[in-house]
């Protein structure tokens, strides 16, 4: 296929979103990068890092990379890196909806976005929960939040809620649409044709029997049971505490777990610098950062850009993947 075409969005302007972006600037990559957001934020990013960036046209910045397509899109106020303002909510959540319709269109081909900040969104009057709830509202899909990185691909059948909450959260349909989710992207934008996905159950040794909890046996081993008729190659329920051991692993194409804590520092301990956050179902591939905005780091040049480049090494694969299996007629 042609090179992919990538929507890069910094996101929270005073996080390390913009320094982040412009060390990506100074790489070449196998796809074509746009950037959607302030132009001022990463100029001045790059100043402070002392790195070569240029905007020698409103659409267009210029690195030791390449020629980059800019969509500007510029911060209310000026940004002070490590203090997020509340008046710049409205450009940062603009570029990641211009982001989104311009993959819907097909301009972009995939997008990839840095660390944004709900706290500093929702001070600035806009009621936000996450970027993958944002982009699914946008484009009415329902999607599944999936981390990986070079050790295991772990996606979530509950993301953020309290752990007293989870357990009235997991019904039937919620667990069968993420699993029909979770094996259509892999075999649409991984090229798994039969992917093997391991479900961990929701209680301490998936339940024994009952003897733990009834999760598994009233709404788990039913919905697999019905989804195994259909040709899908699920195990489980697996008790997570065994689950994440390496010949395990080494059996499946992806994990499901029940809950944000279940999975996630596991993957993050085998390789947090590398980890990725990939929204399923969307129609185009997106792919973030594994971390958040550091304001601590921000402006400090310090904050490490390995996930970032992971994310765009990462959406550029699923992008390619996807045209392959689809081709444009």
């Amino acid at each position: 296929m042609q090179r992919p075409r990538l929507a890069l969005v910094p996101g929270e302007p005073a996080g390390v979103g913009p320094e982040l972006c412009v060390r990506a600037l100074q790489r070449s990559w196998t796809a074509d990068l746009q950037v959607f957001g302030d132009p001022r934020a990463l100029l001045t990013a790059a100043r402070r890092l002392g790195l070569p960036l240029e905007q020698p046209a409103p659409d267009l910045l210029v690195a030791p990379g390449g020629r980059f397509g800019l969509c500007p899109l510029p911060a209310a106020v000026a940004v002070d890196p490590g203090c997020p303002a509340p008046a710049n909510a409205a450009s940062t959540v603009a570029a990641l909806l211009a982001a989104a319709d311009a993959c819907s269109r097909g301009d972009c081909q995939g997008m990839v976005t840095g660390p944004v900040h709900k706290g500093a969104i929702n001070d600035g009057g806009i009621a936000y929960t996450g970027t993958t709830g944002l982009l699914a509202a946008h484009v009415a899909r329902d999607v599944v939040m999936m981390l990986a990185n070079p050790a295991m691909r772990v996606a979530l059948a509950t993301v953020h809620l309290p752990l007293r909450a989870v357990p009235d959260a997991l019904t039937p349909a919620l667990l069968e649409r993420t699993l029909r989710i979770l094996h259509a992207a892999l075999r649409e934008d991984f090229g798994i044709d039969a992917p093997a996905i391991a479900v961990l159950g929701l209680n301490p040794h998936a339940g024994e029997d009952g003897h733990l909890g009834r999760e598994e046996i009233e709404v788990v081993i039913p919905v697999l049971e019905r989804l195994r008729l259909e040709g899908m190659r699920l195990e489980g329920p697996l008790p997570a505490d065994t689950a994440f051991l390496p010949a395990k692993l080494a059996r499946f194409d992806a994990i499901l777990a029940m809950y944000h804590d279940q999975g996630l520092p596991v993957l993050k301990h085998a390789g947090f610098e590398q980890a990725v956050n990939i929204s399923l179902g969307l129609p185009w591939p997106r792919v973030a950062v594994d971390h958040g905005t550091a304001f601590d780091l921000a402006g400090s040049g310090r904050a490490d850009p390995s996930s970032l480049f992971a994310a765009i090494d990462t959406c550029t694969r699923l992008a390619a993947t996807r045209a392959a299996r689809n081709p444009t007629p």
